[in-house]
């Protein structure tokens, strides 16, 4: 959960809102036990994929890291429960009336992460600051959405052919959940996008994910699906050809995907209305689901 007190763009509004804060008004205690954390040692890391942000609703989710790497709840600290973010252009100046006070995301995850949302409808290059942090801000880019090749949202989410059980089209296994494969796997994502009902699509690779977030990706979409599987078409696509996890399953190479997970949901006319990237739990899923008329 986040806000912004006034969320509105201004142009050139200075940077008075740069100003820091005292440190120790944004540490405060969280989901993890140990020493109050400094945030002038800690830097921002990107949680989210360069290249495939496209004007609009911007979604960037944030973790912490420091000289022995991404924070964890495991490291020792007390995680804050909220962090303050600014988001300025290339000059300093913010764009934003009032800073955005982003929530922590702890439970599911193996990192916490705190996911700012903006909205920033001109192409750029912009820079997001954490208040009461010596860190040098991070840079993002917002690209025209004709220059991104993933599928991007306003736009038909491109229909492929996903595996199911009927048909693992030369993919061996088509899940790789643990202990054993996941539901999702009934329906042809082509097939799919015919149905008149609204999808929602995970790719990802739970046995082989880098980052360590598509088990708990998979774990939040299954959550949903119990609860409102009635409501939408659920489907699971791998990342893999198979165990080797050296090939790219056609679900990545067709969508020109260089990241993973995703979580696609596409609304009942086959236009994706939302896109999760790269980390994201249980509350987000449920989240961007009722955002979409699946509750």
């Amino acid at each position: 959960m986040q806000y912004s007190r006034r969320q509105f763009l201004i142009r050139g509004a200075g940077a008075g809102l740069s100003v820091a804060l005292a440190p120790s008004l944004l540490a405060a205690c969280g989901g993890s036990g140990g020493k109050t954390l400094d945030l002038n040692t800690v830097s921002l890391v990107q949680r989210f994929p360069k290249e495939v942000l496209t004007p609009g609703r911007i979604r960037l989710p944030i973790s912490l890291g420091n000289a022995e790497g991404v924070i964890s709840t495991q490291s020792g600290v007390k995680i804050p429960e909220s962090l303050r973010f600014v988001v300025s252009d290339l000059d300093g100046n913010a764009l934003f009336e009032d800073d955005f006070i982003v929530q922590a995301h702890i439970t599911d995850v193996p990192q916490p992460y705190w996911p700012l949302v903006v909205d920033l409808n001109e192409p750029g290059t912009y820079i997001i600051s954490l208040l009461g942090a010596d860190a040098a801000g991070a840079a993002f880019q917002v690209t025209p959405a004709s220059e991104v090749s993933i599928p991007t949202v306003g736009l038909p989410l491109p229909p492929i052919d996903t595996p199911t059980t009927q048909n693992a089209r030369g993919i061996t296994p088509i899940c790789t959940r643990k202990p054993e494969p996941c539901p999702l796997h009934d329906v042809n994502l082509r097939d799919a996008l015919t149905m008149g009902k609204p999808v929602v699509y995970l790719l990802g690779t739970p046995a082989y994910c880098q980052t360590g977030t598509c088990t708990p990706a998979l774990d939040a979409l299954l959550d949903a699906y119990k609860s409102f599987g009635d409501q939408a078409i659920f489907i699971h696509a791998e990342v893999y050809t198979d165990n080797t996890a050296t090939v790219s399953a056609p679900a990545v190479t067709d969508h020109k995907m260089s990241f993973e997970p995703a979580l696609f949901i596409a609304d009942a006319k086959g236009t994706l209305v939302e896109r999760l990237d790269a980390i994201f739990d249980s509350s987000e899923v449920l989240d961007a689901l009722g955002r979409n008329g699946i509750s």
